[in-house]
């Protein structure tokens, strides 16, 4: 990738015209704007050197007010931190890719799920010099009723919630909310039948990925926008 964040051409063979990198670069150019994916060059700082205009759509903003952003501001907040790693991990060399489920701010702010992939971008140096980012929104899936007018979770939900993620057990739960142990058990139920998992693990790691838990706190918190 250049500082101008297009991707570099591939040395040209010996013997071979300049023609066949002009075809490379018409190649990836297709495939950059025709893929059908929120694909986005950044540079090593993570700010958007270019976008596609799915990645325009997607997230409701035009190219003057995506291109030399930070990427983080099209996430949201309770993934941010996972996200400082993994792409620290990309610049660094210290490892080619990832893919991670995101929670992302879209169109006017409606929030949403998705699977992002990150790639390095080596130079001619062998140093990265930038990162390839790709968004593939959950297919019929909002992550997160926040921005919208529903709110997910009750008070005793949310704290029912921080106290599994917590890996506290019911008996814990019902003497610290003040609840029978059968009423425990049915907050639980309730949460798996809204977060449509079959178990308390299960129920920890879709908190998470749905942005409903913020990443990077300890003991685990619900976010506030969740909680009628």
């Amino acid at each position: 990738m250049t500082s101008s964040g297009t991707m570099r051409a591939r040395p040209t063979p010996a013997g071979a015209s300049e023609e066949s990198g002009e075809d490379y670069r018409d190649i990836y150019r297709s495939l950059f704007e025709q893929s059908g994916m929120c694909m986005a060059n950044l540079d090593s700082s993570m700010r958007v050197l270019e976008a596609n205009k799915y990645f325009f759509k997607q997230f409701g903003r035009g190219a003057a007010d995506v291109r030399g952003r930070s990427f983080y501001d099209f996430l949201h907040p309770s993934v941010r931190g996972k996200f400082q790693y993994q792409f620290a991990r990309l610049t660094e060399g210290r490892n080619p890719r990832f893919v991670e489920h995101a929670v992302a701010v879209g169109a006017k702010e409606a929030l949403f799920g998705g699977e992002l992939t990150g790639i390095a971008v080596p130079g001619r140096s062998g140093r990265v010099e930038g990162v390839m980012v790709v968004l593939q929104p959950d297919e019929g899936q909002r992550a997160a009723m926040v921005g919208g007018k529903e709110k997910l979770l009750s008070e005793v939900d949310a704290r029912i919630l921080e106290g599994v993620a917590a890996g506290e057990s019911t008996v814990q739960l019902a003497a610290k909310l003040y609840l029978s142990r059968g009423g425990v058990e049915y907050h639980v139920t309730t949460l798996l039948r809204k977060l449509k998992v079959t178990n308390r693990p299960a129920l920890v790691s879709k908190g998470y990925s749905m942005g409903i838990l913020g990443v990077g706190q300890w003991p685990p918190r619900v976010l506030p926008e969740y909680v009628k």
